[in-house]
């Protein structure tokens, strides 16, 4: 049977690219100021040298090309694609409109649809849930974790509409899909079924699309009432309101000290990374420092009263990155009651803005650098942790108690500082 461990183990090379190079977003503009990003782009390629050399290999193109005819439109973007790529910054990036209807959708943490991750199976050349989000339709109707999809609608699908599928199955909220999928026969089962000759059933859904909210936020109780809170990523705007919310709910069965986990935590909206260190910190104290291209400050600070005094332990590895690390640094500076646990974070302080152009597309576009409260570079360098767990690997939240060194850890210290106030 095909386990959510195998799809995680299968992604975790591409998980690893991603979530240090992609989930760079943090600061998210609307249409303002699209007048001005499009008269800039507008001037440049309007210039007599590019215009002169743009025609002429429009020409050679037209003229002697022989591969596959590619629409004006889709050479335009490739045009614009290739101008922002030249600065040479991995973070900056020029989405055309679908892209950026994907990537927004992505990093608010809410989309219109069913609720599914999924995966490629290169092996099989299939297409596989890698995952259902929470009270999402897709688990609602009783879509799991390794199924395969093999037909859309009435339209059959292989891994070689693994690029195009989300297409078919995202859609306006209160209509439905058809989704039939393929299922080992020893797998629960729900919907429409019948048995195929080796042992696998084929399962027909038929699911409600709906706004789904992505939970980047889960909690469980520990041993010696230790609570234990991971965040997966930043991106979303409701992180910080989930976070809040799974503290409140340990703290309601009784926890006496914290382990918060932002381990392999690509980063996502600052705002969010704030409104968390808002409750480890006192009213009035720097959050962030960041600095633009001229050098003008601009500092956050804390806006309520410090919430979260007990003891807590935060986790982070060598892909704990941007968002995570302005989480990392501030308590590091100025929350006394936390000890930060792991590798030397990933070392990414540099802020983008995301702005929407006026035909739906957008530039993600690098326009700060941003520094701890006490004005220390994150920058290629990271946030060093107070006590060093070598041997950090990928983690993907899958807590595992017994063999995880930084939860061991953890454990060992909140343990020594229960034990000292009980006294």
């Amino acid at each position: 049977m095909r386990s959510k461990q195998f799809f995680k183990n299968l992604m975790t090379i591409i998980i690893t690219a991603v979530v240090t190079f992609s989930i760079t977003m943090l600061w998210v503009y609307g249409r303002k100021g699209n007048q001005e990003i499009t008269s800039v782009l507008g001037n440049a390629f309007a210039s007599d040298t590019l215009v002169t050399k743009l025609n002429l290999i429009k020409n050679k193109i037209q003229s002697e090309y022989i591969g596959e005819e590619v629409s004006e439109d889709e050479l335009l973007e490739g045009v614009v694609k290739g101008y922002v790529a030249a600065l040479g910054d991995e973070y900056t990036k020029y989405f055309p409109k679908k892209e950026m209807e994907e990537y927004y959708s992505d990093t608010v943490g809410e989309f219109v649809g069913i609720g599914v991750q999924i995966t490629l199976d290169k092996e099989l050349n299939e297409i596989v849930v890698f995952d259902t989000y929470k009270d999402s339709p897709a688990e609602k109707a009783g879509i799991k974790s390794g199924d395969v999809i093999i037909e859309v609608d009435g339209t059959p699908c292989s891994g070689d509409d693994y690029d195009t599928i989300t297409d078919s199955i995202k859609g306006k909220i209160g209509t439905t899909v058809k989704i039939k999928v393929k299922r080992k026969s020893n797998q629960e089962s729900a919907g429409t079924n019948e048995k195929t000759n080796n042992q696998e059933e084929i399962i027909e859904f038929e699911v409600k699309r709906a706004s789904v909210d992505i939970i980047r936020v889960s909690s469980q109780m520990l041993e010696n009432n230790i609570g234990y809170i991971y965040i997966s990523s930043f991106d979303g705007t409701k992180v910080a309101e989930q976070f809040e919310t799974e503290y409140d709910n340990l703290l309601n069965q009784g926890m006496k000290a914290l382990i918060v986990d932002i381990r392999t935590n690509g980063g996502g909206i600052v705002d969010e990374a704030i409104d968390i260190a808002d409750l480890f910190i006192e009213r009035g104290n720097k959050i962030l420092v960041a600095k633009n291209k001229t050098g003008n400050e601009e500092i956050t600070s804390a806006k309520k009263d410090k919430k979260i005094t007990m003891k807590t332990a935060l986790l982070v590895n060598q892909y704990s990155a941007s968002a995570s690390e302005i989480l990392a640094g501030a308590l590091k500076d100025l929350a006394n009651n936390v000890t930060i646990i792991g590798a030397t974070t990933y070392g990414k302080g540099v802020i983008q803005t995301l702005y929407e152009l006026s035909d739906g597309s957008g530039l993600k576009i690098t326009t700060e650098e941003y520094y701890t409260p006490n004005g220390n570079e994150i920058n290629k360098k990271g946030i060093e942790p107070k006590i060093e767990v070598k041997d950090q690997s990928i983690f993907l939240g899958d807590l595992d108690q017994e063999n995880d060194k930084s939860i061991q850890k953890a454990i060992e210290i909140l343990k020594e500082s229960q034990n000292y106030i009980e006294k």
